[in-house]
């Protein structure tokens, strides 16, 4: 009878715990007024939606940017073709590191929402700076009724907002589509499967971005005014930076812990301190702080990788009833966050091949398609930027159909509620890369058949008959592995990364591809170097007397030889180890 009492009794108990957990959320999130949040008026789509939103704006704008800013170099400011591809390579590339700093100081101290907001501000200053050296007459690249080399000023204006759009990505990019995600309950069942699409939907909404970026913003500057085009990027950010504000309300935050990097680091002196204790056979005798002293904060479960450091949670028996020390003797869970850190190196060193291939699209592809046929009618030609438009339609159809289609099949196959393991997808997207790149190096070959043909023997001027939609190929395959890779990486690096580093997290996935950027900018000047030595450089300030084709031949096996490394990484590899709450 007793026995039959208790177990109603915490049959009871266990029924006020999930009615109490599908009221509330209790992931140690809170309300914009400090409270414990309610399920029902705060987070997932109703929040994500004004987060997703300002991320539409901001992609526009930078892509808008980004694709054509090689045209503004080469074409208003004058620049040889090697000093612009360099001068894009290392903006992009401060762009996508700047990240790991803003993120740092979101998790540890500002927050993502503050950081967000006090970004885009910055981000709207440059873009006010763009407009500004565009229409005030005094800050105008030329001089009324000059075309010659551009007012110094207009470059120092230029350059400084161009870089103030880096540093305004730097906190907006990796503290956005983190808060984003953090909309999600991970405890609740239902809000884990809609975080898992939230990824893809972010960049259906990023691809969005750049397919109006690349075409809308791409025409006008071309063929109706650079400073029209920079009025209309100013006023889209500065109105999404309202929307975002209006959402407040309907917001779960995170509250910043301090520093994530110094718990790793006192894994590190506590293991080194103890490296002459055995450690136990049994992961149970490892220290851990009970759940009930820190209810708010995932705990995870031991694995076996990185033994070594599981020294640092070897409990000394002669220390026992002294305090705990967080440099000598650690939790479980801070070794395994620890561990996490350590296994994601390979993974990003692995991905660094994959961020230089994409570097190519805002580069090289921009400037083939401005030697070939742009003209789509005999009345109506694209910018060479638009040819880009491709891939952003390939990558909003592959993450469409992946998410609508192939998840819930795989899902059905595999039984793994994401379809297929993060580090697969990702894989996949390499892949993808591989083959892109050796399209291109046929493509070019043809291209510069082409040019042998009409302008050196031929002695034509002016653009090649062959249409730049020869270049649709690779980019659309492209395209297709973003939404496979680039996805993949976003998702690793917020899932598999410690829960106070999520924005940091966010920053590792941008610093591949900024990373990929100043390698692309490295490799350049390498090839450059070593192919003159041989009696004829690959890279030329005319794109037609350039050997491109040989060089994305070099990606290709270089893209083909990283991704046999990765995918004997990712059969070892071993995911991050939640104990959670099972809500819903």
């Amino acid at each position: 009878m007793e026995l039959e009492m208790e177990k109603n009794r915490r049959g009871v108990v266990v029924q006020e715990e999930s009615c109490d957990g599908e009221k509330w959320v209790h992931d140690s999130s809170v309300d914009h007024k400090g409270r414990v949040p309610l399920r029902a008026s705060t987070g997932i789509w109703k929040a994500s939606s004004f987060i997703i939103m300002i991320e539409f704006s901001e992609r526009l704008s930078y892509f808008g940017i980004a694709t054509n800013l090689i045209s503004y170099l080469t074409r208003v400011i004058h620049q040889d073709l090697k000093t612009a591809v360099k001068n894009v390579n290392y903006w992009a590339g401060v762009t996508t590191l700047m990240p790991l700093l803003g993120g740092l100081l979101a998790d540890a101290y500002t927050g993502r929402f503050t950081m967000v907001l006090f970004s885009s501000l910055i981000y709207l200053m440059g873009l006010c700076l763009f407009t500004m050296s565009q229409f005030i007459p005094s800050l105008k690249p030329y001089s009324e009724g000059t075309s010659q080399r551009p007012r110094k000023i207009h470059e120092v204006v230029f350059f400084l907002g161009l870089y103030f759009i880096s540093v305004g990505t730097g906190g907006h990019k990796p503290c956005l589509e983190s808060f984003g995600a953090d909309q999600f309950d991970d405890d609740h069942s239902e809000e884990r499967k809609k975080k898992m699409s939230y990824f893809n939907w972010w960049n259906f909404a990023l691809s969005c971005g750049l397919l109006l970026g690349v075409t809308v913003i791409a025409y006008v500057q071309d063929y109706v005014s650079w400073g029209v085009a920079d009025l209309i990027l100013t006023l889209s950010m500065a109105i999404a930076v309202v929307t975002f504000y209006l959402g407040k309300p309907y917001y779960r935050y995170r509250i910043p812990e301090g520093s994530p990097l110094t718990p790793m680091f006192q894994v590190l002196v506590a293991a080194i301190r103890k490296r002459n204790l055995p450690v136990p056979t049994n992961p149970a005798l490892l220290y851990e702080v009970p759940k009930s002293q820190k209810p708010q904060r995932r705990l995870l479960g031991h694995t076996n990788r990185l033994r070594f450091l599981d020294k640092a949670a070897t409990i000394e028996e002669d220390r026992i009833s002294i305090e705990q020390n967080p440099w000598r003797l650690a939790t479980v869970t801070t070794v395994e966050e620890t561990k996490l850190i350590l296994n994601m190196i390979p993974v990003w060193l692995t991905s660094l091949t994959f961020g230089i291939c994409i570097a190519q699209t805002t580069t090289f592809f921009i400037k083939q398609a401005a030697t070939m046929n742009l003209n789509i009618t005999e009345n109506f030609k694209i910018p060479p930027a638009s040819i880009n438009a491709l891939g952003a339609i390939a990558m909003i159809i592959s993450v469409t159909v992946y998410d609508k289609i192939l998840v819930p099949m795989l899902r059905k196959a595999t039984g793994n509620e994401r379809g297929i393991n993060i580090l697969q997808r990702i894989g996949i997207g390499m892949l993808f890369s591989v083959v892109a790149m050796s399209v291109a190096a046929l493509v070019e070959m043809k291209r510069l058949r082409a040019v042998e043909k009409e302008i050196i023997q031929g002695g034509k001027t002016g653009p090649l008959s062959l249409s730049a939609f020869w270049l649709a190929p690779q980019i659309i395959i492209i395209g297709v592995g973003d939404g496979f890779a680039v996805v993949g990486l976003q998702e690793y690096f917020y899932d598999q990364v410690p829960d106070s580093m999520r924005s940091l997290g966010i920053a590792f996935y941008l610093s591949v591809l900024g990373a990929g950027s100043f390698l692309s900018s490295f490799l350049i000047i390498v090839v450059d170097h070593v192919t003159e030595k041989g009696g004829r450089s690959w890279f030329a300030q005319n794109v037609n007397l350039c050997r491109l084709d040989n060089f994305y031949w070099l990606l290709a096996a270089m893209s083909g030889l990283n991704l046999c490394v990765f995918v004997m990484l990712a059969i070892k590899y071993t995911y991050k180890n939640v104990q959670r709450r099972i809500i819903g």
